[in-house]
């Protein structure tokens, strides 16, 4: 039975789950489920994931939800290159570190921008300007951390090789990068990481993978984005409202 993704590339943890088995040549059928269209909480997707959320996989009878964890799977089912999560203790507690981190400091700060931009014009809410200073400040207090805590001196995150922690990082950044907020700019050791990464990935897979977020604006402008439905309005909003 064929290994199934359900994705929507508009979603960070998507795209790193999706560059992952891209790059490690792991066969799969995409389930795309478009966020926007509420299709997360149609009554058809409840039986796939009653979090309703995604990224989910779904292997034969197993499915699983979160993206850390879906990541995981695929790198022991698959046998991936040690580089990507290391059979050495101490090398895999480094990549567990950061991701912990990273969902306390990095995954429900870096998107406010998208939000901001993007998602709640798209149902007439504007964020109030103190919000966005406030998420400012703390971008930039995680990326000082980013840079000083886990890149350091090294070529990648948690090692000299590029890990599951380096995609889960990159697809944060690369969705303030989206919205015109260069994350990277005065941080030339984190612009070189982020060199480094897409040059590992390659252009054809990086490009395949971001060009819808990388056109989000220029959707946005010309009306092209779906408007969202009811199901997913009232999620929306309730987003929104934990902006702090």
């Amino acid at each position: 039975m064929v290994l199934e993704l359900y994705l929507d590339l508009l979603s960070q943890p998507c795209r790193a789950v999706y560059i992952f088995a891209k790059k490690n040549g792991i066969p799969f059928e995409l389930r795309t489920v478009e966020l926007l269209k509420g299709q997360h909480r149609n009554k058809e997707f409840l039986p796939v994931n009653s979090l309703q959320r995604v990224p989910v996989l779904k292997d034969g009878d197993f499915v699983l939800s979160e993206s850390v964890a879906i990541l995981i799977y695929l790198s022991c089912k698959y046998q991936t290159a040690d580089h990507w999560y290391p059979s050495d203790l101490q090398a895999r507690m480094r990549i567990h570190e950061y991701l912990g981190w990273h969902a306390d400091r990095i995954r429900s700060t870096f998107g406010v921008s998208l939000w901001a931009q993007v998602l709640a014009p798209l149902i007439g809410v504007q964020l109030p300007e103190e919000k966005l200073k406030r998420n400012r400040t703390a971008v930039d207090q995680a990326l000082q951390h980013l840079e000083d805590k886990f890149l350091g001196d090294k070529a990648f995150l948690t090692s000299q090789q590029v890990t599951l922690a380096d995609l889960m990082a990159l697809e944060e950044l690369m969705q303030c990068v989206a919205v015109g907020y260069d994350v990277f700019a005065g941080r030339p050791r984190l612009a070189a990481w982020h060199k480094r990464v897409k040059a590992f990935l390659g252009t054809d897979l990086w490009q395949e993978t971001h060009e819808y977020i990388l056109n989000i604006l220029e959707l946005a402008a010309n009306k092209k984005l779906p408007q969202p439905s009811p199901e997913a309005y009232a999620n929306m909003m309730l987003r929104i409202s934990r902006i702090p």
